[in-house]
């Protein structure tokens, strides 16, 4: 049996499948890799079931020792890596030696990286899933200092793929498309088309929770009270303030400020990567687009 132990989680390190799906009208949030795709690709990379549990690390900053020989595959946003001190690429296979430390630097762009083991990061499930949901503390933990993740064995073969050619998230504005949300008409013309026409700043306050923006304030031409209403992930929410807060994915199930717009699934992991200080300009479409493997709660 293998195990990675974490010497340094950086500023945050959590245990990510591909969440909690149908549980919503329970209450329970769908959680899972905020970037789902960058963890799908790191799976395929290492023959795993796209759905198999890895470390999500926000910002790089993360130092892992291999107990046992383990092999690797890290996507999302490129952070430097390197293991006992040499260097490695991402978005291909790197295989760690028993007792070499893993080290990941800061993504040159992008927020979320996907560090993914052959076989699968172990554990118990919780409600069908070994995915960390900060908002409502399912799952385990935010990994720590000391922490063990037990690696899984192999299910399939690995598929020889050296890399694996995509795109990286950019480093300057990032657009979303959006679609009209529940609420859309319960705010002023002005209001609908300042969303759609002026950029909105990212601020330090987001997490996978979502993400606060700053921007044009959002005016409202009803002021009622409104029941608490089911959210989902990519919801622009609209508290008193005018200021709006794109939701990700740990979102709460429900809530109680109007929704004036929505991001596509297509989208959300665009969005999963916009770090602060990074601003969004969004384009309103007439229709969601599906697209396989993309996030609809």
């Amino acid at each position: 049996m293998s195990w990675l132990e974490v010497v340094a989680p950086g500023p945050l390190a959590t245990v990510q499948d591909l969440g909690r799906t149908g549980l919503g009208a329970l209450g329970v949030g769908h959680s899972g890799a905020a970037d789902a795709p960058a963890l799908r690709l790191a799976n395929r990379l290492l023959g795993n079931a796209e759905a198999a549990a890895a470390v999500e690390v926000t910002f790089g900053g993360l130092e892992v020792v291999a107990h046992g020989e383990v092999t690797v595959a890290l996507t999302g946003a490129p952070c430097p890596m390197t293991v006992d001190g040499r260097a490695h690429w991402g978005f291909g296979v790197v295989r760690v030696p028993d007792g070499a430390h893993l080290r990941l630097g800061v993504p040159a762009t992008g927020l979320r990286s996907y560090l993914a083991v052959r076989g699968g990061i172990g554990g118990p499930e919780q409600l069908g899933s070994r995915s960390t949901d900060t908002l409502a503390a399912l799952g385990p933990t935010p990994l720590a200092s000391g922490d063990t993740l037990l690696v899984r064995g192999p299910t399939g073969p690995l598929p020889g793929v050296d890399l694996a050619p995509v795109a990286h998230p950019v480093a300057g504005d990032v657009t979303l498309r959006i679609v009209d949300g529940p609420r859309a008409d319960w705010f002023t013309t002005e209001a609908r088309e300042a969303l759609v026409t002026e950029p909105y700043d990212v601020t330090a306050d987001s997490n996978r929770v979502g993400m606060r923006l700053s921007g044009p304030v959002l005016a409202r031409r009803r002021d009622e009270e409104l029941p608490p209403e089911g959210m989902v992930c990519g919801a622009l929410q609209v508290p008193p303030s005018g200021q709006p807060t794109l939701f990700l994915a740990d979102h709460p199930v429900t809530g109680g400020y109007p929704v004036i717009a929505v991001v596509v699934g297509p989208d959300l992991p665009l969005a999963a990567q916009v770090r602060p200080g990074q601003r969004i300009t969004f384009v309103r479409v007439p229709s969601a687009p599906l697209t396989p493997g993309a996030r609809h709660d």
